[in-house]
């Protein structure tokens, strides 16, 4: 195949992807991206308040308001509801910590006809494991960097 020919077929198929996609409203999906990122760090604020209000202080109360969101991202992903909820707000679902609480219990949901073990288990952390590892290195390279300086 040509070089001509090649840039033929490629500029055929961008065109055909353009008449099947709609257009992206980009001002319409930060803004709902914000409203609800917005909300559900409102919503840990809330729980952050009401563990306070019971006598949690310091690190117990940070790590109780995490257990919580944590728990509710996952209870709202198993119910379905939280793809729903990701499907209209995109990037703001995804960035506060109920969202890398779905981003285990999804794939452990979909994985879990494939067993315990190589299904749920070696699965669970397909989305999240990335995640995790550059989380922890450039948590040890902020630390060194700090450490020297």
């Amino acid at each position: 195949m040509t070089g001509k020919t090649r840039e033929n077929y490629n500029e055929n198929y961008l065109n055909y992807v353009k008449t099947q996609n709609p257009p992206t409203d980009h001002f319409r999906n930060c803004l709902s991206a914000f409203g609800v990122g917005g909300l559900i760090c409102c919503i840990g604020q809330f729980i952050r308040y009401m563990l306070g209000y019971i006598g949690l202080t310091g690190d117990e109360l940070a790590g109780a308001t995490s257990i919580v969101l944590i728990f509710l991202g996952c209870l709202l992903t198993g119910f379905g509801v939280y793809d729903r909820i990701g499907r209209h707000a995109g990037a703001g679902s995804i960035v506060p910590i109920t969202g890398f609480a779905n981003s285990v219990a999804s794939p452990a949901i979909e994985f879990k006809t494939e067993g315990w073990i190589f299904g749920m288990a070696a699965k669970m952390f397909t989305v999240a494991g990335p995640i995790i590892v550059f989380g922890v290195f450039s948590g040890v390279i902020v630390g060194l960097i700090y450490l020297f300086i």
